[in-house]
C-alpha cells in the first residue's frame, strides 16, 4: 500500500489523487515484473529500475514481494511513463492499438496477395528494409495455394514476414 505522501508531488491535486497516481505506478511496476527480459531491454528504463526488475523474482515470500513491488513503484516516478505505456500497448494483445496494427497488417497482406505491383511498390516505400525478391516469391506461392484450394500456409508466412518488418521498424524487435 502506498502511504508515503510527498508535498513536492502536490501540484493542486488532492491527497487522494496523488495516492491514486502512486498506486497506478505500483501497478505498472508490477506489470513490468511479468515481462520477458528481451521486452524489458526495449523499454526506456533507468539502471536502478532495471536492477530492481531483475531482482523481483528473487523475492518469493508474500511480504518481501509486496515490499519490492512498492520499491519498484517508487522508482517508476522518475521514468518516461508515456514511452513505456506506448510500447506496452503495442505489445499487449488486448489493447485497441495492438488490434488496429494487426488489422492494418492483414489488409497489407490481402492487398499484396491480390497481385497489384503498385501495392508492392507502396509497401516497399513504407517498409524500405523489405527483401523484394523474397516477398514476391512468398506472394506467388500464396497465390498458387489460393488458386489450387490448398491450405494457406504461405499466406501465413507472408503475414509473419510483414509483421516482422513492422515490428523491426517500430523498434519492437
Amino acid at each position: 500500500m502506498v502511504d508515503s505522501y510527498d508535498d513536492s508531488l502536490d501540484e493542486g491535486k488532492s491527497k487522494t489523487q496523488v495516492k491514486r497516481e502512486l498506486h497506478a505506478l505500483v501497478d505498472l511496476g508490477e506489470r513490468l515484473t511479468t515481462l520477458k527480459p528481451d521486452v524489458l531491454a526495449r523499454l526506456p528504463l533507468s539502471d536502478p529500475l532495471r536492477r530492481a526488475l531483475a531482482d523481483a523474482p528473487k523475492h518469493t515470500s508474500n511480504i518481501a514481494r509486496k515490499r519490492h513491488i512498492q520499491f519498484i513503484g517508487k522508482l517508476m516516478r522518475d521514468q518516461d511513463l508515456d514511452a513505456i505505456l506506448v510500447l506496452l500497448d503495442q505489445l499487449d494483445a488486448s489493447t485497441r492499438q495492438y488490434n488496429e496494427r494487426f488489422h492494418n497488417l492483414e489488409r497489407w497482406r490481402d492487398r499484396l496477395l491480390a497481385g497489384d505491383d503498385g501495392v508492392l511498390e507502396s509497401f516497399v516505400n513504407e517498409y524500405p528494409e523489405t527483401d523484394r525478391q523474397h516477398l514476391r516469391q512468398l506472394i506467388r506461392q500464396a497465390q498458387h495455394e489460393l488458386a489450387h484450394n490448398k491450405p494457406p500456409a504461405t499466406s501465413r508466412k507472408v503475414f509473419k514476414y510483414i509483421r516482422d518488418l513492422d515490428e523491426s521498424q517500430r523498434g519492437l524487435r
